[in-house]
């Protein structure tokens, strides 16, 4: 989950960009409709049944207009005539014209209620999925709580806005359009009355537009950060009950909540506003046109019929009119909704190196017997290099007794790499720089050189905020270099798939991340589609984690959120079954025994050298004990790599390393103390 920072103002366009600042509207000029048209690839699916329900409603409304028409019709003829029979005829029209509107909008409703729920589902499994395809560096960004309202919130408004704004903007302008020609063709004059309010009504709502929809982006962007500080306190629970901090949160959330509520009160006076005018123009335009119409049937010059017609049309139209203000109101907040989803799904995710497709392409075109040839022969030299490695393994199997000694790191590392094909990993001049760190500032890493062969372990040993956790997240390309390359058997990481490189190279994190779910599927999910409990419990043994065989079910208890349930060295424990659960070519292990207790670190680090005997591993350290399951150790200072060699070796001939395993001082460092100290005693 990401942090919540003061986000950075972003178009949609960035890739990797914070979401706007809550505390300022977004000052860029948008249009409303097209932004809304960019929901037109999830809509077009459904589009005959939202065309339908919308002609279905606006049959029903003309339908209404038609009730006035009978009415005129009441009114000149057996009202006034008399005819008793006429008025139960005219009653029974108007009872059948009202049941037809009604079942006409019902069904509308039904029509639009299942594929609008499609269209919300269908765009809330796309952002997911887009979430889990877009780059480290976009998270890295993003508060969660951002990323989880335009998920719930803003969809939510999207499926209102297309079952019930979209449609009726459409049909209440068809029907004042409809309902103004009736009344123009019963009496101009009257009609033109009721016009005059036309020109205030449209200038309001050009305004209220404008205003209403930097309040609307401000009030969701406001959410997300409410949302934020919610799933944040939820997790950090035990830190705010540990540290007394439950009212400092309190306040911050009332803060948040207080600058809500006053941008949503702001946009209550909008709309109060715009509402206002909208239904109190065009009121007194009726009342004027009752004044001048009864003067006119009073002087014979219209018909009381006309009258009664033409003012049931008229208050027929107030609803459409009166609508106009909450139905832009709707539209603007879904198209701010609309905005801030596809400023989500404007990310660029993950791509592949564009060379890598190109490399493809030329393949392709090329392809012929010699380079069937040469693909051939890879091939043959990949099976026997298995074969040699199987067949290496199987020597060292039977011909090791229990009780001969060791061989030395070096030997071992040296046996490993001729029973192996293949190069190992191998960092060429590796700069690396973080995609929002400030222009001219140093790279994180600077021309990383760094060979790890094939069936080597290699601790990396640095400095707190060395770069070594940097380091390790380029292999699995969580991260891509900023110049240089990274090579996996001699082929550049860039030109292999993502899901080739993470099914060959394991990575168990610093910080072990569970999910709300079993104990088997959290482990299980480092390993492939056909893994099951043989592999679970070689892996859980791998990792000393034979507690989950006591938790109430076992391999099947929920660790629950975050594996909070569970202490720091049990989740780490887990952490490290995921990884080697698959038996992965390449083992990144990042400082995998920091939350273990002496006893529990040691068993876990006897059952950790079986496992890196078969595999190429990486492994950060900070304790001696951890370096010790490494063939050579390589030591990053200042974004370099200043050495490399054995344990011992490093210790006899580099005072850096040496101080960061015994904590002995440096060359140099114990003069800079002391003087130091005598200044602070001066």
């Amino acid at each position: 989950m990401a942090t919540t920072l003061p986000p950075s103002e972003t178009s949609a366009e960035a890739s990797a960009e914070a979401p706007r600042d809550a505390s300022s509207a977004p000052s860029e000029a948008r249009s409303a409709v097209r932004t809304l048209l960019r929901l037109w690839p999830y809509v077009r699916p459904v589009r005959a049944r939202l065309f339908t329900a919308a002609f279905i409603a606006i049959l029903a409304s003309c339908v209404g207009l038609v009730i006035p028409l009978v009415l005129k019709w009441m009114v000149d003829g057996p009202i006034a005539g008399r005819d008793p029979a006429g008025v139960w005829l005219g009653a029974l029209y108007l009872l059948l014209l009202g049941l037809a509107e009604a079942l006409l909008f019902g069904f509308r409703r039904w029509l639009v209620a299942r594929p609008l729920s499609g269209v919300e589902a269908a765009m809330r499994a796309d952002l997911y999925r887009h979430l889990q395809r877009l780059p480290i560096a976009f998270h890295d960004r993003w508060p969660s709580g951002q990323l989880l309202s335009r998920g719930t919130t803003d969809l939510m408004l999207l499926r209102m806005f297309l079952a019930f704004p979209l449609t009726f903007l459409l049909v209440n302008g068809v029907t004042i359009l409809v309902g103004v020609i009736i009344m123009l063709v019963q009496d101009w004059v009257l009609g033109l009355v009721l016009l005059i309010p036309t020109v205030p009504v449209v200038i309001t709502c050009v305004v209220f537009e404008k205003r209403y929809s930097r309040a609307a982006r401000l009030a969701q962007d406001q959410v997300g950060d409410l949302t934020t500080v919610v799933e944040e306190s939820v997790l950090g629970i035990r830190i705010i009950k540990g540290f007394g901090r439950h009212r400092s949160q309190a306040r911050a959330f009332r803060e948040l909540s207080e600058r809500l509520r006053g941008t949503e009160l702001h946009k209550a006076r909008l709309l109060a506003t715009i509402l206002g005018v909208i239904v109190t123009l065009p009121e007194l335009a009726i009342g004027a046109a009752l004044v001048l119409g009864v003067v006119r049937v009073a002087d014979g010059d219209l018909s009381a019929g006309t009258l009664v017609a033409f003012l049931s049309t008229a208050l027929a139209l107030r609803w459409p009119v009166d609508s106009i203000g909450f139905l832009l109101a709707m539209s603007q907040e879904a198209a701010t909704a609309t905005e801030r989803y596809f400023e989500v799904m404007d990310a660029r995710e993950e791509q592949e190196e564009d060379r890598r497709v190109k490399a493809a392409e030329e393949a392709e075109g090329t392809e012929g017997p010699e380079e069937d040839g040469r693909a051939g022969e890879a091939r043959k030299a990949q099976e026997a290099a298995r074969a040699e490695r199987a067949e290496s393994a199987e020597k060292a199997a039977g011909t090791r007794k229990d009780g001969d000694r060791a061989p030395a790191p070096a030997a071992r590392s040296a046996a490993r790499s001729a029973a192996r094909g293949g190069e190992g990993l191998r960092f060429h001049g590796v700069t690396f720089r973080y995609p929002d760190a400030p222009a001219g500032s140093p790279p994180v890493l600077d021309r990383v050189d760094l060979h790890i062969r094939p069936g080597e372990s290699l601790a990396l040993v640095g400095a707190t905020g060395s770069g070594k956790t940097t380091l390790t997240a380029l292999i699995p390309r969580l991260y891509e270099v900023t110049s240089g390359r990274i090579t996996l058997d001699g082929v550049d990481i860039r030109d292999m798939s993502r899901e080739e490189l993470r099914s060959r190279v394991a990575v168990a994190f610093e910080e072990p991340t569970l999910f709300s779910a079993t104990v088997e599927e959290n482990v299980l999910m480092g390993a492939g589609d056909g893994a099951g409990r043989k592999e679970l419990e070689r892996a859980l043994g791998v990792a000393q984690a034979d507690f989950v065989h006591t938790l109430p079910q076992g391999v099947d208890t929920q660790v629950g959120e975050q594996g909070l349930s569970l202490s720091g060295g049990q989740r780490q424990r887990l952490a490290l079954a995921r990884a080697v659960v698959g038996r992965p070519d390449f083992l990144v292990l990042d400082d995998p025994l920091s939350a273990l207790d002496v006893h529990t670190e040691a068993a876990v680090e006897a059952a950790l050298r079986r496992v890196l005997a078969d595999t190429t591993a990486l492994i950060v350290a900070h304790r001696p004990s951890t370096v010790l399951l490494a063939d050579r150790v390589a030591l990053l200072s200042g974004g370099r790599i200043t050495a490399v060699g054995t344990h011992h070796e490093l210790l006899r001939t580099n005072p850096e390393y040496a101080h960061l395993m015994s904590g002995t001082p440096a060359a140099g460092q114990a003069e800079r103390t002391e003087q130091a100290e005598q200044e602070d005693i001066r």
